[in-house]
């Protein structure tokens, strides 16, 4: 009788401590659920930012278009690099540091083609002091400002990700749950600033 009173006790302890790693398990996926779908819904931040510049170019090359002497490889640049900023996209499920290398790349390329741009705008005073030009030159330095937000927002979130994915024992549930770590956006080596957009 006492030993089979031991058996129940051993069993009910296997069983509970069964049942308690399953509860940390589920517990374990579901957060790293969480943490995925919120990186997921960062990135479209991100990427709805960026698409809010690629929108304000074609108005933009327009503007200064019309100014016969305006550099014309100038506005092809812009134009080629916008191209191909827009053609690079990456599924919000497929986040890999080479995939963000990739996105960073193209977009970095129209940047530094719009920064062209804009720079070239200095030698023409009566672009510059087009009223619609400055409307879409104040809007592109928002927008800027918005990219640089939530990029920041982003790598913040993949860093909470990343860590939760690689930490033990959590990286046994994204390991059997297919949970992978993740791309961040980093520091582009010429422009550790903001850049400047701003003609006054």
């Amino acid at each position: 009788n006492l030993t089979m009173k031991r058996s129940t006790i051993i069993l009910l302890s296997v069983l509970g401590g069964f049942v308690l790693i399953l509860l940390w398990g589920v517990g374990a996926y579901n957060r790293l659920v969480g943490l995925s779908e919120s990186t997921e819904s960062q990135w479209a931040n991100v990427q709805s930012a960026y698409q809010r510049r690629a929108d304000l170019i074609p108005n933009l090359v327009s503007t200064v278009k019309g100014y016969a002497d305006f550099e014309k490889s100038t506005l092809t640049d812009v134009i080629e690099a916008r191209s191909k900023a827009t053609s690079v996209q990456i599924s919000a499920d497929n986040l890999t540091p080479d995939k963000i290398a990739e996105f960073q790349k193209a977009q970095g390329e129209l940047k530094g083609a719009l920064s062209r741009l804009l720079v070239s705008v200095e030698r023409h005073p009566d672009l510059k002091a087009n009223q619609n030009f400055l409307a879409l030159q104040s809007q592109l330095e928002g927008t800027e400002n918005r990219i640089n937000v939530e990029r920041d927002r982003f790598n913040e979130q993949v860093r909470t990700y990343n860590s939760s994915v690689k930490r033990i024992p959590t990286s046994l549930v994204a390991a059997v749950g297919g949970f992978e770590a993740r791309g961040y956006f980093e520091a582009e080596a010429e422009a550790q600033d903001a850049p400047e957009v701003s003609f006054e």
